[in-house]
């Protein structure tokens, strides 16, 4: 068991040959008692929910609330003119994000990008679900607890620790792209528009995807975070634990509190 960055990347290095999945797959026995295959069966049902969940949102339809909806059929269109100033990478995780949310999105460009096979998209997964474990027990996941920072953020720094490993990176630097991450988003507010989580969290997600794929490319080049990445998960509990209930996920400031949003 780990219960810090620190942790994760001493155990993963030195008892796993630099293999988070592995790491977490026997945490997970420790915590839960499951087997490998268990594991293993749970996690490829999730992946496959991923998957399928990208395919089926990328439509015109709108949510029930008419607020979201037919914006990732718009940018796939987009993409498909040729004419776009993104790479196709970052706009197909943007894509993807906008039709379901920034881990699945950046694991399904990331497949594409990289050729990932069914067992590395399932160690993909573990890699985000260690790196999200820590976040989880020492800041939050959650925008009602801690803001957006603490969905958003969280999100995209798995992301990005899991694609810095998947492309060929270590758990070191997996560590330092999850700092990057969340050293930019800290104390992004929680405003949902109406109390509902579609605007401006769809568009958020978006953009969280493409971060992840910038701090892992920073990670991967050696660029490194002057803040040990424990004490940027720390700041952010302290920001989001400062942060007044109007931003945190009540509609009561921010983007819900303008005309338009009220």
């Amino acid at each position: 068991m780990f219960y810090s960055i620190v942790d994760l990347v001493e155990q993963a290095s030195t008892q796993y040959q630099g293999n988070v999945a592995e790491l977490m797959i026997a945490t997970e026995f420790e915590l839960t008692g499951r087997e490998r295959e268990e594991v293993l069966r749970l996690m490829t049902r999730n992946l496959e929910v991923m998957i399928d969940s990208v395919m089926l949102a990328l439509n015109e339809n709108h949510s029930r609330s008419g607020l979201t909806g037919g914006d990732a059929a718009k940018l796939d269109r987009y993409i498909k003119s040729g004419k776009t100033l993104s790479d196709l990478t970052v706009l197909t995780a943007a894509k993807n994000a906008i039709a379901v949310n920034e881990l699945p999105a950046v694991l399904t460009a990331a497949t594409q990008k990289l050729g990932l096979n069914r067992q590395q998209q399932l160690d993909f997964l573990l890699t985000a679900g260690a790196f999200g474990l820590v976040i989880a027990n020492n800041a939050s996941i959650s925008g009602a607890e801690g803001g957006c920072q603490a969905e958003v953020g969280s999100a995209s720094a798995m992301s990005a620790a899991a694609l810095t490993l998947a492309a060929g990176g270590t758990p070191y630097q997996a560590s330092q792209a999850v700092c990057f991450v969340i050293k930019n988003m800290l104390g992004l507010i929680c405003d949902p528009v109406a109390g509902l989580v579609e605007v401006p969290c769809v568009k958020r997600n978006a953009m969280g995807a493409s971060y992840a794929f910038i701090a892992a490319d920073m990670a991967l080049a050696g660029i490194e975070s002057k803040i040990p990445v424990d004490e940027v998960i720390d700041a952010m509990y302290q920001v989001g634990s400062s942060l007044p209930t109007a931003f945190r996920e009540t509609a009561e400031g921010g983007l819900a509190a303008t005309p338009t949003g009220r």
